[in-house]
């Protein structure tokens, strides 16, 4: 890694920080100045300028800690080697590294820099009455506890969570594909409906309306005949029409646009809307036919409730 690409791997890691929420600011601020404050104090008989520069490094190291987990794990493990009472600030850099560094070779590979840091720089004083074989364990149980530990749980918390997002995720593709599998069936199953209406009931009526058309220029019958048999036929061709737009219904959810125009009808002369003109034709050919409403008001219904909705009583 040149030069360049070092100052462009700083520049979006610091960058990053610049997405933080205002909560996220004040928090990594305020804890910021809390360790600042509590490893000042633990150097308060060594003078205050060696006091302000451990809270100075101790507040830089937690800012950091975020955007460079690695590094700041390393000076945090040499610093807690020096100073004894750095062990808290090596809590919270190991819980940050312990989630952030992503590969768990490399992760492996800066707990063990860290922890030869800690221990090689933990020199014992020569007042002190332990040994070297004892210092060396109280030194690594030391690190257990304020370095190992924490890197652990963080990173189990965090794989936990990207486990977690990976199964709602997945699950959420699994709903959107049955979903999918279900409109395609039912999309299926209404084609093969519409398919076999227009196959069974479609001729049915197309041959009605072609028998009765030729009935209609019979010679042979009356006029009245003529009268019926011209209102069967306007019933079949109504028919076909209504079939025509069910099947376009069930396909794709629009009505089939005739292209007939003989046999294009008006919606008005379709359903309960058009009540009125069977009642006259049906008249017209001789049968006696009686038509009720109720109610003060009339209201035009849309063509679909329309077919539902008449009523007309032959008596």
């Amino acid at each position: 890694m040149n030069a360049k690409t070092m100052a462009l791997d700083v520049r979006s890691r610091l960058g990053a920080a610049g997405m933080w929420s205002r909560r996220q600011i004040v928090g990594e601020t305020v804890l910021a100045v809390v360790l600042a404050l509590c490893m000042g104090v633990t150097q308060t008989g060594d003078g205050a300028l060696r006091m302000i520069a451990v809270g100075v490094v101790a507040a830089a190291i937690s800012l950091l800690r975020r955007a460079f987990p690695a590094g700041a794990l390393l000076v945090t493990g040499a610093v807690a080697g020096v100073l004894g009472g750095f062990g808290l600030v090596l809590i919270m850099v190991s819980w940050s590294a312990g989630a952030r560094i992503d590969a768990p070779r490399r992760a492996l590979a800066f707990f063990t820099a860290t922890y030869v840091l800690y221990v090689g720089l933990s020199v014992p004083s020569p007042s002190q009455p332990l040994s070297a074989v004892q210092t060396l364990v109280f030194t690594t149980l030391a690190f257990l506890a304020t370095g190992v530990v924490p890197g652990l749980a963080s990173r189990n918390r965090a794989q936990r969570r990207t486990l977690m997002r990976a199964l709602h995720e997945h699950n959420a593709q699994l709903l959107r594909e049955r979903e999918m599998i279900a409109s395609h069936s039912r999309l299926r199953e209404r084609q093969r409906i519409a398919q076999d209406m227009h196959d069974s009931l479609g001729h049915q009526l197309a041959l009605i309306a072609v028998h009765t058309g030729a009935l209609e220029v019979d010679r042979e019958l009356t006029g009245g005949q003529r009268e019926v048999v011209g209102v069967l036929r306007e019933a079949s061709v109504t028919a076909m029409h209504e079939l025509r737009e069910a099947v376009g219904i069930l396909r794709d959810g629009t009505p089939d646009q005739l292209r007939d125009e003989e046999t294009e009808l008006e919606p008005q002369s379709r359903g309960a809307a058009g009540i009125d003109g069977l009642v006259d034709a049906s008249r017209g050919a001789g049968t006696v036919v009686a038509l009720r409403r109720t109610g003060q008001h009339v209201r035009w219904l849309p063509p679909p409730t329309t077919r539902r909705s008449g009523s007309c009583r032959r008596r």
